[in-house]
């Protein structure tokens, strides 16, 4: 359990880290802006209680906007990526269901799953995210187009990420 603490705390760390110091020095031409410190979100255990997941999202987005000057997008949307998670999880099960202890990885469950279990989270935070951010509908094709293209971006950075963490 300590050892099972450690590597998460490590992880997050490393992301967040990541995330400071070269993420958000990253944009493509306004539109897409890659965040990977949700991976930490996506990794945690499958039978992480739901109160803890909210806990931490919050807690990983509330630094990404203390280091970032914003007030409270990412700890908002990364809390809205946590919520949503067992929902996504549950729809996504396996036939056998999960097993005891099981960490949603690309190792476990193959690329196809990862990606599409990835995907999912990673636009509802975009969407969150963007919305918080701009609390206006007037622009909605901006909106979008920025959710698309950091959604793609970040899934690509996520996915890229997870096959080299395994050591592939």
């Amino acid at each position: 359990m300590i050892n099972r603490i450690f590597r998460y705390s490590v992880i997050y760390i490393l992301l967040i880290l990541f995330q400071v110091l070269i993420l958000n020095n990253i944009q493509l031409s306004g539109y897409a802006n890659p965040f990977a410190y949700i991976l930490f979100i996506l990794l945690l255990p499958v039978e992480t209680a739901g109160w803890l997941l909210i806990v931490l999202g919050f807690l990983a987005g509330l630094i990404v906007d203390l280091f970032m000057g914003s007030p409270g997008m990412h700890a908002s949307a990364s809390a809205a990526a946590a919520f949503a998670r067992p929902v996504v999880l549950r729809s996504m099960a396996p036939r056998d269901g999960y097993e005891p202890d099981a960490e949603p990885s690309m190792a476990q469950y193959g690329f196809r799953w990862f990606a599409t279990y990835t995907f999912i989270i990673v636009a509802l935070h975009h969407i969150v995210l963007f919305y918080v951010e701009v609390m206006d509908l007037t622009d909605i094709a901006g909106i979008m187009l920025r959710v698309f293209l950091s959604t793609l971006f970040s899934t690509l950075m996520i996915l890229m990420i997870e096959y080299f963490r395994k050591g592939r």
